[in-house]
């Protein structure tokens, strides 16, 4: 979960010097690798573009952290970039297929950028900006398990080469997301609400403090306070449960209007220090979360763990977590029973 500690994707540190390293002479023929001799130049590669329906997604190495250019650089996930290439380096071409454009659409080889393409343009760019293997990925074909096939059956994808007419089946797993959100850990972070000590919010001149008081999550402060809903006071120790992000971007780009901020500490120590913001959109408006994380010597390195994570972005979280992060009293009062109704006469 460790954005920070992605890191470069080791792409001369071994991982694909185990793939077939042949030259190219046999490339093009049925039963070869699609890419021969690809693993020792995936060394050099600085880049990755999807093309699908006219948009380009671009995944790129700055310094050692492979990321999202179009998302101020925030790091993807390093395991599905890994599998990615290592697919397409073991990629083999089993079966030709149909060298009419006219039949590419059933396969979803047709050209990646028309408007209702279903296929992919996927190529790996070197530091010169010269392509160092790119290939138009189609539909993956599903086939029916039978008690025979004792459950070995290889995954196959249609493919085609830019500018080749001819198309294949291919044998090997080679899964094109052009979504970004398919590429980001959405993972900010996840706080067991057993965990939390006490949580101080502060929303304009209204302060709320609440504290662990044996198995119970009491609000304290103000102590003079009508009766209110456990269910929604508990909320407030699940803020940082499971918390997922919508979208991201650098904290530098201011992320809205500042509503209010939260200070979570934890029985170890730890402190979760949130400042929300909302962004108007319509019906619906859109919130943003930054978060700092500081630790003691017995949470240091959890602490530091998610301030490494955190540090410099923005997350949009869902809509519903504003009432977590930064309840209302009145939003936390518990609701009166209705009066009963008065007897029939």
């Amino acid at each position: 979960m460790a954005l920070a500690g992605l890191g470069a994707l080791a792409l001369g540190a071994g991982w694909f010097l185990s793939s077939d390293q042949g030259d190219d002479r046999n490339a093009g023929v049925s039963g070869s690798l699609a890419f021969p001799g690809l693993a020792a130049r995936l060394q050099g590669v600085k880049a990755v573009d999807i093309d699908h329906q006219g948009k380009t997604l671009r995944l790129a190495l700055a310094g050692d952290v492979w990321g999202l250019p179009a998302k101020g650089g925030y790091p993807i996930q390093q395991n599905k970039l890994h599998e990615l290439l290592t697919g397409l380096t073991e990629l083999r071409l089993t079966e030709p297929r149909t060298s009419d454009p006219a039949e590419y659409a059933r396969l979803g080889v047709e050209d990646p950028n028309g408007a209702a393409a279903t296929g992919s343009q996927l190529r790996v760019i070197d530091e010169s900006g010269a392509d160092v293997a790119e290939l138009v990925v189609g539909h993956r074909r599903v086939r029916t398990q039978t008690a025979s096939a004792g459950g070995n059956i290889p995954e196959t994808v249609y493919v085609r080469r830019p500018g080749e007419a001819q198309s294949w089946l291919a044998e090997g797993r080679l899964e094109v997301d052009a979504d970004p959100q398919q590429w980001i850990d959405r993972d900010i972070a996840n706080i067991d609400h057993t965990k939390i000590a006490n949580v101080t919010v502060t929303q304009g001149d209204q302060l709320l403090v609440f504290a662990r008081q044996g198995d119970a999550f009491v609000l304290i402060s103000p102590a003079d306070h009508p009766k209110l809903d456990e269910y929604k006071v508990d909320d407030v120790a699940r803020a940082l449960e499971t918390l997922t992000l919508l979208d991201v971007k650098p904290a530098a780009q201011e992320p809205g209007d500042r509503i209010g901020s939260a200070l979570f500490t934890t029985t170890d120590g730890e402190t979760i220090s949130v400042s929300l913001f909302k962004v108007a959109s319509g019906d619906d408006p859109e919130i943003w979360a930054q978060f700092t994380a500081t630790g003691t010597d017995a949470s240091r390195g959890a602490a530091d763990a998610l301030e490494n994570r955190v540090h410099g972005w923005a997350y949009q979280i869902g809509a519903w977590k504003e009432a977590a992060f930064l309840p209302t009293l009145d939003a936390l009062k518990a609701t009166e029973p209705s009066p009963p109704s008065a007897p029939l006469k």
